[in-house]
């Protein structure tokens, strides 16, 4: 499977870093709660000098969604949201070992992090774009809706779209489950040290991943010079990073 950004978006947003990381073995039989209080820890420690709305990463992302024309205290990013409820209930929620921990890097590191099950996904593309408005979305609710013309998502080879309004929201259709066994995991920032950020969160996720599970990753940052990440079976010989 590939995932990639169109090149449109590297066109419109060039200041955009992302980092791919595609693992095997998960599952849910593991205790990170440690590991996520520690880097709740972090972040709660950030916030008490101030709140998350002045993070150069979340106004990086603020920034960009008003680009899109879209209002940034309605709609946040991923890690703001989480940030916020750090902020606001001292806790982030429990939802999946994975999940848990990914989200706890995120508000470590201010920026957004997806985790999709990859067995939802169908292939061999998954691409981050605007929509054409005939995608397909699943909420967690279980409701169909389609993103609107322009709403950038991340739309797999059958036209479902895993994601609203790029960073906002994720799909309940690849959310990470009881079952899951082979995870994508999507990074973006937007802010000045964007690279150094998502590098590094790469390398902090891959080694939370081996430590916690018996698993295989491969990983790699991308650029608008080198946008593309294969993983998986077809991908074994290209496989960037580990």
């Amino acid at each position: 499977m590939r995932f990639r950004h169109a090149d449109a978006l590297w066109a419109d947003y060039p200041e955009l870093c992302a980092g791919a990381l595609y693992a095997t073995g998960v599952d849910a039989a593991v205790d990170v709660g440690p590991r996520v209080a520690e880097y709740s820890g972090r972040a709660t420690a950030r916030l008490a000098g101030a709140p998350e709305s002045t993070f150069p990463e979340v106004l990086a992302w603020r920034r960009a969604f008003s680009r899109m024309g879209l209002k940034p205290t309605q709609y946040r990013c991923a890690s703001e949201s989480l940030l916020r409820r750090l902020r606001k209930e001292g806790e982030l929620p429990r939802i999946h070992p994975v999940v848990d921990l990914c989200n706890a890097l995120s508000v470590a590191y201010g920026v957004p992090v997806a985790v999709l099950d990859v067995d939802r996904v169908s292939g061999p593309l998954l691409e981050v774009r605007r929509a054409h408005s005939d995608e397909h979305y699943t909420s967690f609710g279980g409701g169909t809706e389609h993103p609107a013309p322009g709403e950038v998502t991340f739309v797999d080879s059958e036209g479902r779209a895993h994601a609203r309004r790029w960073t906002n929201r994720q799909s309940g259709h690849s959310a990470v489950e009881e079952h899951t066994g082979r995870i994508l995991v999507v990074t973006e920032a937007m802010h000045d040290d964007g690279p150094q950020t998502v590098a590094e969160l790469l390398k902090t996720v891959a080694e939370e991943l081996t430590a916690h599970w018996s698993t295989t990753i491969a990983s790699a940052v991308l650029t608008r010079s080198a946008p593309e990440f294969t993983f998986g079976e077809e991908g074994a010989e290209a496989r960037n990073g580990t």
